[in-house]
């Protein structure tokens, strides 16, 4: 073992797009896209709300 970092796997930016979209787009439950594509609620709420920051005062299309 012992190569120092713990486990964290490294997600694409586009990957993180298409989780933000099917909870943002899609209206999908946070848990259910979780499952889905293997990440961590955590970090797939933090991107969700980093879109809807970043987005904000802009009508969805």
């Amino acid at each position: 073992m012992g190569h120092g970092a713990p486990k964290r796997r490294k997600f694409s930016p586009e990957f993180g797009d298409k989780a933000v979209e099917m909870v943002v787009v899609e209206s999908r439950p946070i848990a259910e896209v979780t499952r889905e594509i293997q990440v961590n609620e955590g970090t797939l709420g933090t991107w969700v709300n980093r879109y809807r920051q970043d987005h904000a005062g802009e009508e969805p299309l």
